[in-house]
């Protein structure tokens, strides 16, 4: 788990991350990323957030044959980084959330499965 702050890094261990990744200092994180993946990079990335420096964090760490999924709503322009793109082979997948997966996450939430309150993070 990548982000900025340390509350959702440490929630993100409770919900069964492995590792986590402060991103104030990209460069940081990036050689952080690379050190836990043993110089490989991310097999996916997910951009949920976004900012154009958190998809250009996505397009940095992932390894050749992997897929960043930008589901983070941009109102601004990102810079694609198409040679590095090309040359890895990297598959970009964008979209909304469906809304035919509402049943199953209000099925899965009255379960207990998930806790509401235990997502809640700001």
């Amino acid at each position: 788990m990548v982000d900025l702050d340390d509350n959702r890094l440490e929630q993100s261990m409770k919900f069964g991350a492995t590792d986590t990744v402060n991103s104030k200092d990209a460069e940081a994180a990036i050689k952080q990323i690379y050190d836990l993946t043993d110089g490989r990079g991310v097999d996916l990335a997910i951009e949920a957030v976004g900012y154009p420096a958190t998809f250009d964090l996505c397009q940095k760490i992932i390894n050749p044959g992997g897929r960043i999924a930008n589901v983070g709503v941009h109102g601004v322009p990102v810079e694609l980084q198409l040679q590095d793109l090309w040359i890895k082979n990297i598959t970009i997948t964008t979209g909304l959330v469906s809304t035919n997966t509402l049943p199953l996450l209000l099925k899965t939430v009255g379960s207990g499965k998930i806790k509401p309150e235990d997502i809640r993070l700001n």
